[in-house]
């Protein structure tokens, strides 16, 4: 019997991940119990244990709904029953100081999932991100502002982490689950329209799709994907620059770059400072840069994450809040 083509539609980049591992590795599945996670960890069970390699199974909760416990442990339940070598459930404390509650969840999540790494020893940490997820990704930064970066999408590996299934559809992972039996679980926040991304995956991409014809979401990614190889060029070359100006952004030196690097080195300084990522926009920088090509005097210009930049002695400088009211 040949293999069902959603199921060979996510086994096969997972495989393609896991053969640059060595025999022995371990290999760390993020799994929330929805079908995307789900059907990455039946993949990596299957195609890691044939390359010799050590699966681990984890998940994580955030808490942030009733009954949250309960599913982390069905998550578990359903992780030893693939077949997995280890489970590991962890609970984090979400924060959302300064920033939207997914940013401040995924943040915790990404912590605790560094932490998990590093005492298992683990080489690599899969996630169950989508093609689905890329496009909305790339919608998300275009309602931000946020400019290339954003638009460039979801990165298919950095660290210790990789997304195999960013080629993959979430109807493969869907479908895939449905016919291995798995019970997926429905995260209400999906559902939720409060949630800008629960908007966009429920109520703009089918609009879209159905304006505007078939193929808009592999489109979107399509897009990120090219946009990524420029964006990542533009970037080292800033980060360098970031580097050798060694914790100063003096005004005169700053102004003999170009636009693009310019704007990227003050977005790694604003970050540097605290200015939470997913809420710092093109708009912040350039604002921030007008106090280097467009100097009137201005004061100072508020960022997210109580953070504000300044001119003073010639130079951009960041201070953390908070602030008082009226100075």
């Amino acid at each position: 019997m040949s293999l069902h083509p959603s199921i060979a539609a996510v086994r096969r980049p997972v495989r393609a991940t896991l053969e640059q591992l060595e025999p022995g590795d371990k290999v760390i599945v993020a799994c929330s119990g929805g079908a995307d996670s789900l059907a990455l960890a039946s993949a990596a069970v299957f195609e890691g244990h044939k390359l010799g390699l050590h699966v681990i199974g984890a998940t994580v909760d955030h808490g942030m709904q009733e009954g949250s416990d309960a599913q982390a442990s069905k998550v578990i339940a359903q992780l030893a029953e693939m077949g997995v070598d280890e489970t590991v459930t962890a609970t984090v404390e979400v924060k959302a100081d300064g920033e939207g509650p997914e940013a401040a969840a995924r943040q915790a999540r990404y912590a605790v999932l560094d932490q998990l790494a590093e005492r298992l020893d683990a080489s690599v940490i899969l996630l169950g991100h989508t093609r689905d997820d890329q496009a909305e990704t790339v919608l998300l930064g275009l309602t931000r502002g946020s400019g290339a970066r954003s638009l460039s999408g979801m990165r298919a590996a950095f660290d210790r982490y990789r997304r195999p299934l960013l080629g993959t559809t979430r109807i493969d992972t869907e479908t895939a689950c449905q016919i291995e039996g798995l019970d997926v679980w429905q995260d209400p926040h999906n559902r939720d329209f409060a949630y800008t991304r629960a908007r966009i995956r429920h109520r703009v991409l089918p609009t879209l799709e159905e304006d505007l014809g078939p193929g808009v979401t592999e489109a979107l990614a399509r897009t990120a994907e090219q946009l990524r190889e420029d964006a990542d060029f533009i970037d080292d070359i800033a980060e360098s620059m970031h580097r050798e100006l060694g914790g100063t952004l003096p005004v005169e030196t700053l102004a003999q770059y170009p636009a693009a690097v310019r704007t990227r080195i003050l977005r790694i300084a604003a970050l540097a400072a605290g200015s939470p990522p997913a809420e710092l926009t093109r708009d912040h920088v350039k604002a921030v840069d007008e106090l280097i090509t467009g100097w009137r005097g201005q004061r100072w210009i508020d960022l997210p994450g109580h953070i504000r930049a300044r001119r003073t002695n010639s130079s951009i400088v960041f201070e953390s809040g908070p602030f008082p009211t009226s100075i």
